[in-house]
């Protein structure tokens, strides 16, 4: 039988290239890295490493065993917090996905309210932008960006959570940083900040209402988030058009303007799995999550919409 904690050894020399480097990462010295990794060629009957200059590297073999093993361990990390758990008295494990913007802004309120309620539940959020295609029994909760069209899995239960618009972020001194709104075509000369990779849904929204609203955006940033792409902003490289979620506690330098004909919006879906829809903590968390989206559709602006 191959010893799992050697795999977990050779897994760090792979990943650390060479024997010093995972010795060093691992606080073990040299040589028992190199005894690890001998006896699991031995276990094996594979040639795990082959010598190159004055060090090391994983042959193909080695490297299809370290791809695998990366699976083995996840799960062995599982049943090892699992058995932790049980042991500490913890009764239950709530598992959570949820997008960026959500997870900087709603999730930690979330994990308070559970934390505080459930002390022996241990939560474990997941940040994935994903929207599922089929039930997965390890997710009790998702928070997704629902797309038109999109049906749940049979075993999810959809709740709609807000539906809110689009802002523009502008640098302080743009020529229209004081208007009260900006309509959308208005935009069409500057230069955008990409905030997503172009298959994102919110990417998809916007540049339907580009269209819309008779051009489209001339990109000179790409970036794969909101935060970064606001930093560009405020560093005066372009403009950028994001979710208002997304602009929460703006740094210096930048404003948040809204734009108008039309008026770019996204919907904040949450999905349960139907299996534990009245357990306490999901149902905690689902009331946290509307509390956090009742705030939102709560400002200002009236295109932001609280969904039943």
């Amino acid at each position: 039988m191959i010893d799992v904690h050697r795999l977990r050894v050779f897994r760090a020399v792979v990943a650390s290239g060479s024997i010093q480097a995972a010795a060093t990462n691992l606080g073990y010295t040299p040589s028992a890295v190199s005894q690890h990794v001998t006896t699991l060629q031995r276990e094996t009957g594979l040639t795990l490493v082959s010598k190159s200059g004055r060090g090391i590297q994983p042959t193909p073999a080695g490297l299809e065993l370290a791809s695998m093993t990366d699976g083995v361990i996840d799960q062995l990390s599982h049943l090892e917090n699992r058995v932790r758990d049980l042991r500490d008295g913890r009764t239950g494990v709530l598992r959570m996905v949820y997008f960026e913007s959500v997870g900087q802004n709603w999730m930690p309120v979330v994990a308070r309210a559970l934390t505080q309620r459930f002390p022996t539940v241990r939560l474990d959020l997941v940040l994935s932008e994903e929207v599922p295609t089929r039930v997965d029994a390890a997710v009790d909760l998702q928070v997704i960006i629902d797309d038109e069209g999109f049906e749940p899995p049979t075993g999810l239960l959809r709740v709609p959570l807000v539906t809110e618009p689009y802002v523009a972020v502008l640098p302080r001194d743009h020529p229209m940083a004081d208007l009260p709104g900006i309509d959308l075509a208005m935009l069409g000369g500057d230069t955008w900040i990409d905030n997503e990779p172009v298959t994102g849904r919110c990417r998809r929204r916007l540049l339907r209402a580009c269209a819309a609203a008779g051009f489209a955006p001339t990109y000179g940033v790409q970036t794969q988030d909101h935060m970064t792409a606001i930093a560009f902003v405020a560093a005066s490289v372009g403009i950028t058009v994001v979710p208002r979620l997304c602009t929460k506690g703006l740094r210096d330098g930048v404003v948040a303007v809204p734009v108008h004909n039309p008026t770019p919006t996204r919907t904040v879906t949450a999905l349960v799995n139907r299996s534990v829809e009245r357990s306490g903590p999901v149902e905690l968390a689902l009331a946290e999550l509307r509390r956090c989206a009742a705030e939102e559709a709560g400002l200002t602006d009236d295109r932001a919409e609280l969904l039943d």
